[in-house]
């Protein structure tokens, strides 16, 4: 008699550590560890490490007969290959492309059998943000929104008809690099390109509008209390809370472009919603607010005034192990 499969596994793998998470079907972390992703000098002996630290987890939901499957979100994910290509923060896998899917399933394999390899999807972490929020968060019940998520950089989840988007080679949905500001005005963004949206508006891009904010004028601002290159996104969202006219002019000025991008990305998919993820929506409406009214004046008026602008509902849980096991599923 097969047991039931009521788990999944989801897998948040970053450039620096690696979250493995077993999740019910309601969307829980009943067991939960990490290793250090760069302690590993190759993909074999990473593979090897997660395995051994998920061993104990699948012991305590009953072996490995009780789960559906992995999912993992990873930076420069290919969805179709199962592969990371040249992800150039991950030293195992910088310069070049890891069966990371391929690794884990046949590591995994002989627990269960050696002739049904263990079923295992992967997909980059924004994608699997996405696929979290559908599952268990904001998007549930909704078949066409945009999941951007606002950390070191900008990151998006684009859901068509209920199905995300990947384009014919498994990368599409790169909305951080839409081009905001062209030519030599542009900042350098890490893609080689410049005026990136993610250079601008990410939790560094915030930080670099604050420097430059307080290196050409000399006006008051709580920002001043710390030194300017150790200035983070926290400190302008803090400054901002208080009323710092600086800090506030930050927000303005992020929540703007962000809203003329979306109104860009709405030709094109016309989502019911943006759903927002990261530190940055901690701000609440001193960010929210900015970017409804910049997309409500730069939209077609055939689209104005239709989508919703929601905060994450997984900003309090591990979204990323959460997407990445609505994967398995």
């Amino acid at each position: 008699m097969n047991e039931p499969k009521n788990y999944a596994i989801g897998v948040d793998l970053g450039g620096t550590n690696t979250v493995f998470g077993i999740v019910d079907a309601q969307g829980n972390i009943v067991a939960q560890d990490s290793i250090k992703t760069q302690a590993y000098s190759t993909a074999e002996a990473f593979v090897e490490a997660g395995v051994a630290c998920l061993q104990p987890l699948i012991n305590q939901v009953g072996g490995i007969e009780s789960i559906v499957g992995m999912g993992i979100g990873a930076p420069n994910a290919n969805y179709y290959s199962g592969a990371i290509e040249i992800a150039p923060n991950i030293a195992w896998a910088h310069d070049t492309v890891v069966p990371l899917a391929q690794m884990f399933s046949e590591s995994l394999a002989p627990c269960s059998s050696p002739l049904a390899p263990f079923p295992v999807r992967m997909t980059n972490d924004a994608n699997a943000a996405a696929m979290g929020e559908m599952a268990y968060g904001a998007a549930r019940g909704m078949k066409n929104f945009i999941v951007i998520t606002l950390g070191t950089g900008v990151g998006s989840g684009i859901v068509v008809n209920g199905q995300l988007l990947y384009g014919h080679d498994g990368f599409a949905g790169e909305l951080g690099h839409v081009i905001m500001v062209r030519g030599k005005e542009g900042r350098l963004c890490g893609c080689g390109r410049t005026g990136c949206l993610e250079t601008y508006c990410s939790a560094t891009g915030v930080a670099r509008t604050a420097r430059e904010i307080l290196t050409k004028t000399d006006r008051p601002s709580l920002l001043r209390n710390k030194p300017i290159d150790q200035i983070e996104s926290l400190d302008v969202s803090i400054a901002a809370s208080q009323g710092d006219e600086v800090a506030n002019e930050i927000f303005q000025f992020t929540g703007k472009m962000l809203g003329e991008a979306c109104a860009d990305f709405t030709a094109f998919s016309s989502p019911e919603a943006f759903i927002f993820f990261g530190g940055l929506c901690k701000a609440g409406d001193l960010i929210m607010k900015p970017i409804e009214e910049s997309y409500n004046q730069a939209v077609m008026p055939i689209f104005r005034g239709k989508a919703k602008f929601l905060i994450s509902g997984l900003m309090n849980a591990n979204a990323a192990v959460l997407g990445a096991s609505a994967l398995a599923w």
